[in-house]
């Protein structure tokens, strides 16, 4: 979306339109405070709302604390409006320049953002000083040929990559590093991994060293039984799984099957995560890299895979009209 592929319809779910057609009630609002023994959620605004079975699935957010709160032009990576923000900024700085703009973190999510922001400059006809930052080696999970498949990829664009000294500050105009470089910018974007919320935390529920709701196998709070969660805001008792959106989507069924069995009294069912999985990156100028354990191969054929996979599972649950909404509004 960043780069314009997809456009905002393209990617988005009306959420209180899908609540509403199924009989559900929508409230827009933020849980700010969870008392358990009164199974209570407390809303940012004082309103209290009961439940009987609670289903956490608050996904995650960037660490920000790199720059003063208000900094200008920099951009977490979530959520994802604000890359809609960051594109706008971006157009309108080519249109009379010549932007830096640097990306802080070395992971997939800081190499997806530099390809994309290079192809969004490139098709509206503008040049930017692009730089990656990563703290240590780039792509240090994955293997070493999908690090070198990007430098490639990036040198041939003139994506300069930085590895080995991790951003420590952010300054009005510089991004400084840990070994002193300072680096001029205009924007910047944040892509430094995820934490959960610490809504969990601030409510004194049991928590894992990241600061995420504490599930069993069942997905299920470890200390209340009538509370259930998935995705990025849950950290597992038994196991640690990496932040990847495929475990988020294999845990939804049990999530589902396990919030009717507490209502209506039925035998739970474990979240069994699967060992291997695929990821396919999107390198912003057609092509893609497909990694599967150590099975890596890069190309156009990579990036149209993956374009398939995602159009269909999008289009599987835009059942609210979404696709003839042509806003490019925030919400």
């Amino acid at each position: 979306m960043l780069s314009r592929i997809y456009a905002p319809e393209d990617i988005r779910f009306h959420l209180e339109k899908l609540a509403a057609d199924r009989g559900a009630s929508f409230i827009k609002g933020r849980v700010v405070r969870v008392r358990p023994a009164d199974r209570l959620l407390i809303l940012e605004s004082g309103r209290e709302v009961s439940y009987d079975v609670v289903s956490f699935n608050t996904g995650s957010s960037v660490p920000t604390n790199l720059a003063t709160d208000g900094m200008k032009n920099v951009f977490p990576v979530k959520p994802i409006v604000n890359l809609l923000k960051a594109q706008r900024t971006i157009l309108d700085m080519i249109a009379g320049g010549k932007p830096h703009i640097v990306v802080a973190g070395g992971g997939p999510a800081g190499v997806e953002l530099s390809g994309n922001i290079h192809r969004l400059v490139s098709e509206h006809g503008g040049e930017a000083d692009i730089t990656l930052v990563s703290g240590g080696k780039l792509l240090p999970s994955l293997p070493d040929k999908v690090r070198k498949l990007v430098l490639v990829s990036f040198q041939n664009r003139c994506i300069r990559v930085l590895e080995h000294s991790p951003v420590i500050r952010i300054e009005d105009g510089e991004t400084v590093l840990l070994d002193g470089t300072r680096l001029r910018h205009d924007v910047v974007f944040l892509a430094l991994g995820v934490k959960p919320s610490p809504l969990f935390k601030a409510s004194g529920l049991p928590v894992g060293d990241e600061g995420g709701l504490l599930v069993n196998d069942y997905l299920q709070s470890v200390g209340h039984p009538e509370m259930f969660g998935g995705g990025d805001c849950v950290s597992f008792q038994s196991l640690s799984l990496d932040k990847v959106g495929v475990y988020a989507v294999r845990q939804n069924p049990v999530l589902h099957h396990n919030l009717m069995a507490a209502l209506e009294g039925g035998q739970l069912e474990r979240f069994l995560p699967q060992k291997v999985y695929m990821l396919i990156f999107n390198l912003g100028d057609g092509t893609g890299i497909f990694v599967r354990k150590k099975w890596v191969w890069n190309g156009r054929s990579a990036f149209l895979l993956k374009d398939y996979i995602d159009r269909a599972f999008m289009r599987k649950f835009q059942v609210s009209g979404e696709r003839e909404d042509h806003s490019d509004a925030p919400e």
